[in-house]
């Protein structure tokens, strides 16, 4: 058994199986990759992992009752996630932001958790091939990856408070296997702070510059031969060091820390397309 706390979810005890997929290079590597990309150089604020996340959406639907795999994929769904999160979508152009989706299943057959979910009984084409409601729907609509990320993200840049997000947790349920909200007042105001989280933190133009600059970055180095896109699928601070070992890299990355050529990147510059998202909360 492995204990795990979580500041929106509390504590939990977890049978052996999670305890030893988060033992794995995989998951150990998450805790090195930031949620929200390059953002933390320019917002020292909003620092957290897709560790933390992953373990957060795994909790959730605990929570909410959903099986053991499902836990588990809740624990995955992240697990292909380039260094820097996002910005791997804009250094392969891929503009849907779903590259992690894309190489998910290769990164997890070449993993050591094929073995571990053997293991205990699962087989990992259920991982890749599985349906799972509570942990993903297509926009509008709740679950728990988006849950999870609204009020953690929320929380870490500041939106929404501690005490308001662990409030608006009361009030979720399950309807027919899908997670809703019993209250009018909760389901408007998890819409509303969905909607800040986009307008206010991911579209922000300072964080827009520090995620682009930061692709735009390792695009070139990747040109030069600096960078091999192996790279992309270490820690955040492997392939900064990888990129500071040369002179031009040390001064690109203190040049986005300092905010130089902000004004002229947000004008003429490659700055990332956020999709346009909206929420609407299923209400019971």
């Amino acid at each position: 058994m492995i204990q795990v706390n979580d500041f929106l979810y509390g504590k939990a005890e977890l049978p052996q199986v999670f305890e030893d997929i988060l033992a794995t290079d995989a998951l150990k590597r998450l805790a090195g990759v930031h949620q929200s990309g390059a953002i933390y150089l320019v917002n020292p604020d909003i620092c957290h992992s897709r560790l933390e996340h992953a373990i957060g959406v795994m909790m959730l639907i605990r929570k909410l009752g959903g099986s053991e795999l499902e836990q588990i994929a809740g624990l995955l769904h992240d697990v292909s996630h380039t260094a820097f999160s996002h910005v791997g979508d804009y250094v392969f152009e891929n503009s849907d932001e779903d590259y992690h989706e894309k190489v998910f299943a290769e990164i997890l057959y070449k993993s050591e958790i094929p073995d571990v979910l053997l293991k205990y009984g699962y087989s990992v084409n259920q991982i890749v091939f599985g349906t799972f409601n509570i942990l993903e729907q297509p926009l509008p609509a709740l679950c728990a990856d988006r849950l999870d990320y609204t009020l953690r993200d929320g929380v870490y840049a500041g939106i929404i408070s501690r005490q308001r997000a662990k409030e608006f947790l009361n009030a979720v349920i399950l309807k027919d296997g899908q997670i809703a909200v019993n209250a009018e007042t909760e389901a408007l105001w998890i819409n509303e702070a969905f909607k800040k989280l986009n307008d206010e933190v991911f579209k922000l133009p300072l964080h827009l510059y520090a995620n682009g600059k930061m692709a735009e970055l390792i695009k070139t180095f990747l040109t030069k031969g600096i960078l091999e896109e192996s790279d992309m699928f270490k820690t955040d601070t492997m392939l900064l060091n990888k990129i500071r070992s040369t002179f031009e890299g040390y001064e690109a990355i203190k040049a986005i820390k300092q905010l130089k050529g902000f004004s002229e990147f947000m004008r003429y510059g490659a700055v990332p397309k956020v999709k346009a998202r909206t929420l609407n909360a299923l209400l019971v």
